[in-house]
């Protein structure tokens, strides 16, 4: 009689499992067929799924699964900062030459921030496929700056697990070294200074800028300025501004001349 309890606990314990185990592979696939869509969309096929269905698991999903086995993003989210700083950083150490520390510093500060990475994030509509539970859904979450920001430092993080820091530094290069390269962040930059100082340094000569042409009605206005080297053109920009449209300018002549050097 004891030997049959003891069998019937036995069959009951590896049930138990087979359900748990099976109840874990339903979420999993779940969570997956959610997320799937972005593999396509950002043409990146994960070898491990299961992270990027992890990089858009909210805290408060995890919550409300209690019981599972899953994690949230945090923790990717913890190493996709370290991963995102490491690249940005190369990225402009080799992209402006003539850039300062402190210059590179402030640079990447703004590029790394919660307001640009909220910006990516929604380029890629990356808000659609958070997995939320029911309370921060309905409370918006879905579209709450932290969080995006979050999820989007958890995706680098997923992709660098995955498939290493070259494959990383192909999305960084085609959806955030764009933004930077089309002056986003030119606010934090001041590319006339910069050549000026290299011009002076180099004993070059002399620069100076001119607006060469405005275009457009008085309300949405671009203009058109030409940085000049001992008067040869050095740079061409544009911009909503005088002043924005010199700095682009100064910009294309920094970029020229890392080319050469």
């Amino acid at each position: 009689m004891k030997g049959s309890k003891q069998q019937s606990t036995q069959k009951k314990t590896v049930k138990n499992r087979f359900k748990s185990a099976s109840k874990k592979g339903m979420d999993d696939k779940v969570r997956i067929q959610k997320v799937a869509p972005i593999q396509e969309r950002l043409n990146i096929k994960f070898e491990n799924e299961k992270l990027l269905a992890q990089a858009f698991t909210h805290s408060s999903y995890v919550n409300e699964h209690r019981g599972r086995t899953f994690e949230d993003n945090e923790r990717l989210e913890f190493l996709g900062d370290a991963v995102l700083e490491l690249t940005i950083s190369q990225y402009l150490y080799s992209k402006f030459t003539s850039m300062s520390e402190g210059e590179l510093t402030k640079l990447r500060a703004a590029i790394v921030c919660e307001p640009s990475l909220v910006l990516f994030a929604n380029d890629l509509h990356f808000g659609d496929f958070v997995l939320l539970g029911k309370g921060e859904e309905n409370t918006g979450g879905r579209s709450r700056p932290a969080l995006l920001a979050d999820v989007f430092e958890a995706f680098i993080g997923a992709l660098y697990l995955d498939q290493g820091l070259e494959k990383v530094k192909e999305f960084l290069n085609q959806y955030v070294v764009p933004r930077i390269n089309e002056g986003a962040f030119s606010h934090v930059m001041d590319f006339k200074s910069q050549l000026q100082e290299y011009v002076q340094r180099e004993g070059l000569g002399h620069i100076d800028y001119r607006i060469i042409q405005e275009k457009g009605p008085a309300h949405n206005r671009e203009f058109v300025s030409e940085v000049r080297l001992n008067e040869a053109t050095f740079g061409i920009g544009y911009g909503r501004s005088k002043k924005e449209a010199e700095q682009h300018a100064a910009q294309e002549a920094i970029e020229k001349v890392a080319k050469k050097s």
